[in-house]
This record gives C-alpha cells, structure tokens and sequence, in this order.
C-alpha cells in the first residue's frame, strides 16, 4: 500500500513536472512568436504612411476570414491527433500511434488542398463588396496547402508531451514569416509604387512563407528522432486492431470538437466584423473611413498587443491536453483533479499580472507601436480586461476536450456565442465603439462561468484552494499594477510620453519594477513554490528572500 501510494505521488509530481516544462517551452515558443507578431508592426506602420489605419484594417478583416478556414482545415489536428497518441501510448499501442500519424498526414493534406480551393473560389463573396479584399484573400489561400502537414506534426510531438519541437518551429515559422513581410513591405512603398493593397497582398502571402519554414523544420526534427521512434514501436504491445477507417474516424470525432472550440474566438471577432459597421451606422452617424480607423483600433491594434498574454493559455492548454487525456484514460481520477487545479493556478499566476501590466503601461505602449491616440490608449485598458477572460476560455475549454467531454465543451461554448450575440447591438448603442468588447467579455464570462462549475461537479478539483490562491495573485497583481501606473505616470513628467523612443524608456523602466514588485511577493508568501514546485526555493534563496 505504502508502495503504491509513492508510485502515485511519483506518477503526480512527474505529471507536474511535465506541465511546467512544456508549458515554459510553449510558453516561451508562443509569447516569442507573438512579440514578433507585434513588433514587425513598427516599420511596417511606417512604411504604410498614410494609408496604415486602411492597410491595417484590411489586413485584420482578410485574416479574420483566414483565420476560420485555418480552423477547419487544421486548428483541430495538433489537440485531437496529441489526445489520441497520449491515449494509445498509454495503452502500450505505439505503433497504432504511428498508424495514426501517418495516415492523419495523408488525410489532412487533402483538406488543406479542398480548403485552399474553397478560399480561392469564394474569395468575391467572403470580400463582402470589397474588391480589395479579393487578392488579399486569394493570397492567404495558399498557406492552407502547406499548413495541414505542420499541424499534424505538431500534434505527434505534442501527443508524446515532446513540447520542444512544436515551440522552436512556431518561433522559425513567424520570424521567416515577418522578415518576409517587413521586406515586400518596404520594397513595395519605399522602393515600389506605393499600392498599399499590394503590400498587404505580400504581407498576407507571408503566411505561405513561414508555414513552409516551420514545416521543413519540423520535418527534420522528426527524421532525427525516427530511430528512437523504431526502438519504442518495437515494444508496443498490439493488442489492439484499429482499422484505418477507424484510426481516420477516431481523428475526425476528436478534430471536430477542436475545430469549433479552437474557432470560439475568431467566431466572436468575425461578429463584430460583420455587425460592426452596419450597427454603428444604424446608430450614430458616421463616416465609413472613420469606422475603419475605430475597427483597426481594438480588432488589429489593441488585440495584436492583448494576443501576446493570450497566448500564454494557448501554450497551456496544448501542454495540459495529451497529460489529461493519458490521465483519464488510466483512470487516474485523483491525478485528472490534481491536474485540473494544477493548470488552472500555473495559468493564472502568469496571466492575472501579465493583463494587469499591460493595462498600467498602455499609454506609452500604444505610442510606441502605433502612435498617440487617446482611444486607443482607452480600448487597449479594455482589452487587457477582456484578455484575461480570452485566456480563461481557452484553458478551460482545453481542459474538458483533454477529458473527452466535447459535447459538453461545444454546448456551453455556444451559451457565450448566444450572450455575445444579445449584447452586441444595446452594447454598441450604450457604449458606443466600446460595445463590441464588452459584449465579447459578456459572452466569454458566461461561458467561463458554466465551464468552471461543470469541472467542479464532475471531476471535484480543489476549487477553494485555487479560489484562496487566485485572490493572492489578484491582489498582488493589484499592488503590481499601482506601482506600474505611478512609475508611469511619474516618467511621463520627465519623459515625452507622446514620441516612440521615450515611450519604449518608460515601458523597460516600468517592467522592471512591475516584475521585481510581483516577483518579490508571490516568493515572499511562497506562492511561488505553491504553484511552481520546490525549485522556486532555489531562486528565492539566491535573491536572499526569506
């Protein structure tokens, strides 16, 4: 019995172990992508002159568009094809996974191929009468072809919780991707004939370019570790036939809950997109040109910044899956709870002062990326709210996908759909350009709320626990939060918060104090160690904090 109970603490401590090392290797992978995604915004903001808020918004709208089709093509692969190797190599079956990968990459490089062509030929219609629209569109169908292979290779390392790979070609895959951009950008209206719907047209292909990039590497990354797979195929212990029908069936029933549960967010952006506009017109009166500039404001801008924080649950969620779904198919229901409350705390100890920083330094944040403009300033403090529940969904959603409860996941998904939908016209009419976000806040806390009471019933996860400690970091994040807005406030008197270089002074200045301020109390109350495990003791003892 005694043997037993240090297998199962062994077995809970390797599982941690597990999590918060993938999570720092996607964590790292996914918030390095994002601040590429959001630097190259820089010169490229530049270099669109005049045109930048037009390029902007018909940059955002063409990826909102792409963003559904990259969803259906491929968005469920990497979580369903993880879910299914975890659960077969649970089982001992390691050749039935590698059944399962291979016939997975034939099956979704013919979706991406139809996915493609549906983009190209629906292009005039999805343009919604705008004609500029149309080679943008056409541009980004062309990733579709190579994406599919990219993400059910992700999907094989992450299902063997091989976290690494996925994090490296993410990070090659948008370092290739933005390189290509800012240089057809700067070619195109520095050098060229300044189209800027020819560079937003080369900018969008990028995607084509980096998905490339990160595949070849991935690739290689699978060639290097194929004699170690061979070893381990040879004890696998198959006792279980899957046909292949069977094995493809297995990905479409696991990719379709992924699909629409991955797409939740890109749904509740493509509302706005197409409501916005028309609601804003029915309502008040102004012009078009203007409404694009408002759009580009909080659906480009302010959430281009709010994504970097919000990738921190996607890299979780990816780092949480394969572990719960091996966990539950053993059985192991003590092991599921542990690692439900584990997950939930991991995330929020990052997230609650990462939203909370980004909203005390969102003035010279602003500036330094786009510019002075007092309602982006406004918008991006919303979003940072906003953020927070982005990030919550995703985690939580993730978790009742890792415990095959999709159904479950999909009908409480759609209760927030239904709210977002109800709120979004009084929203847009009470608060006017602010309507769309706090209907989408509305709609995500709705369901935040039902999915955290559905994982209390049914899996009882320490929920007092995670409250007590969530309060800590909340009021810590607080604390954090005044201290940053002072230090803001304070340089602003000093420094010119209006210019970009001085505003990128008082963001590093701000930062530092924001983290030693955080840092110094989530160690001092051993929050840290908590949440973290027993080496966070090492960093305190090092810092000499008792």
């Amino acid at each position: 019995m005694d043997e037993q109970r240090r297998s199962r603490r062994r077995g809970e401590r390797s599982a941690h172990e597990k999590m918060i090392r993938g999570s720092a290797w996607m964590t790292a992978g996914s918030v390095m992508s994002r601040i590429l995604g959001a630097v190259y915004i820089l010169p490229w903001w530049i270099w669109m002159g005049k045109y930048a808020y037009e390029a902007n918004a018909l940059f955002t709208k063409g990826y909102q568009i792409y963003s559904i089709f990259i969803i259906i093509s491929t968005a469920g692969i990497p979580g369903a094809v993880s879910k299914q190797i975890a659960r077969y190599d649970a089982m001992g079956e390691y050749k039935t996974s590698m059944r399962l990968f291979w016939h997975g990459m034939l099956a979704t490089s013919m979706m991406g191929i139809v996915s493609a062509s549906l983009m190209w030929l629906f292009a005039p219609v999805l343009a919604a009468g705008d004609a500029d629209m149309i080679p943008v569109i056409h541009s980004l169908s062309a990733a579709l072809v190579v994406i599919p292979l990219l993400s059910i290779m992700r999907g094989f390392f992450q299902g063997h919780s091989e976290m690494a790979p996925s994090a490296i070609s993410q990070f090659v895959e948008q370092l290739v991707r933005v390189g290509y951009m800012l240089a057809t950008a700067f070619a195109i209206m520095r050098m060229g004939n300044g189209n800027y719907v020819h560079a937003v047209t080369q900018s969008t292909f990028a995607a084509f370019i980096g998905a490339v990039a990160g595949a070849a590497l991935l690739w290689l990354l699978f060639l290097k570790r194929l004699p170690a797979i061979r070893r381990r195929n040879a004890q696998s212990k198959n006792e279980v036939h899957v046909s292949v029908n069977q094995l493809l069936m297995d990905i479409v029933r696991q990719a379709v809950p992924f699909i629409i549960m991955d797409s939740a967010i890109t749904w509740y952006y493509l509302i706005d997109q197409y409501t916005f506009f028309k609601g804003m017109h029915s309502l008040y009166s102004v012009t078009t040109k203007q409404l694009n500039v408002y759009y580009a404001t909080y659906a480009g801008n302010a959430n281009k910044l709010i994504m970097i924080i919000v990738s921190l649950a996607t890299a979780m969620s990816v780092t949480a899956i394969p572990l719960l779904s091996g966990a539950i198919t053993r059985g192991d229901r003590k092991a599921v709870s542990q690692q439900i409350g584990n997950v939930l705390q991991l995330f929020l100890i990052v997230m609650l002062p990462a939203s909370f920083g980004m909203a005390a330094i969102a003035h010279p944040l602003y500036v330094m990326f786009y510019g002075y403009n007092e309602l982006g300033f406004k918008m991006l403090q919303v979003s940072c709210v906003l953020a927070v529940f982005l990030g919550l969904f995703t985690i939580l959603a993730a978790l009742l996908q890792g415990l095959f409860r999709n159904r479950l996941a999909i009908k409480l998904m759609l209760w927030g759909v239904a709210g977002k939908l109800l709120c979004q016209l009084p929203f847009m009419f009470l608060f006017n350009v602010y309507g769309p976000m706090l209907s989408t806040l509305v709609g995500m806390g709705i369901s935040c709320w039902l999915m955290l009471r559905a994982l209390r019933r049914e899996f009882h996860f320490k929920a007092r626990q995670t409250a007590r400690r969530v309060l800590g970091m909340l009021f810590f994040s607080v604390v954090m939060y005044a201290f940053v807005r002072t230090a803001v406030l304070l340089l602003s008197m000093v420094l010119n918060p209006y210019i970009k270089v001085t505003s990128a002074v008082i963001i590093v200045i701000a930062l530092v104090i924001g983290v030693a301020v955080y840092g110094y109390l989530v160690l001092k109350t051993h929050l840290a160690d908590m949440i973290l495990g027993s080496r966070v003791a090492g960093i305190r003892t090092r810092l000499h904090i008792k």
